[in-house]
């Protein structure tokens, strides 16, 4: 661990080092392989502590896969190539839920892409996660959402226990609704 920065923006960075005589695993099929060499050392940001910035540093190791080839190890913290971890990735979805998403990339001195990457990441796994299982009953509607008649269908679960929003379609036509 050691201090970087400056006294205005300090950051903290952490080396992460892989466990004993353990096998990278690769990223395309998950499993175990054998170690082929080393990247560059990269940077992942992570959840700040008190204000300060907080980064993993870490050489992802290549691995030789017989099925997938050569590929980067798989990272359980990563998200892919981007240099957040998905700790902070979920940290600023729910902070983005609060405030704007400009407000958010200010507050936690990170970039405006960075806290839409990660609310994207979270409607992706929302999606992925849906459970349409007991709706009984849905609504239709449809908002203007810019001038010029240009329309989105909005269905919702309009249950007693149970009222959100289940789907969003572009225009107000019947081809919309069949999708």
């Amino acid at each position: 661990m050691r201090w970087v920065g400056n006294e205005a923006a300090p950051e903290l960075e952490v080396e992460v080092a892989e466990r004993a005589n353990g096998k990278p695993v690769c990223s395309g099929c998950g499993h175990h392989r054998p170690g082929y060499d080393r990247l560059a050392k990269r940077r992942f940001e992570f959840v700040p502590l008190w204000g300060i910035k907080v980064f993993l540093v870490y050489a992802p190791r290549r691995v030789e896969c017989p099925s997938c080839g050569i590929r980067v190890e798989q990272m359980p913290w990563a998200m892919g190539k981007r240099p957040l971890t998905r700790a902070y990735g979920w940290f600023l979805a729910s902070w983005a839920r609060r405030l704007s998403w400009k407000e958010t990339a200010e507050v936690f001195r990170t970039s405006w892409e960075s806290v839409f990457r990660s609310v994207e990441m979270a409607v992706e796994w929302g999606r992925a996660h849906q459970d349409l299982s007991g709706v009984q009953a849905i609504g239709i509607d449809e908002i203007a959402w810019k001038k010029g008649h240009k329309y989105l269908t909005l269905v919702y679960q309009i249950d007693a226990h149970c009222k959100r929003l289940l789907w969003i379609g572009k225009e107000r036509k019947t081809k919309t609704l069949l999708r």
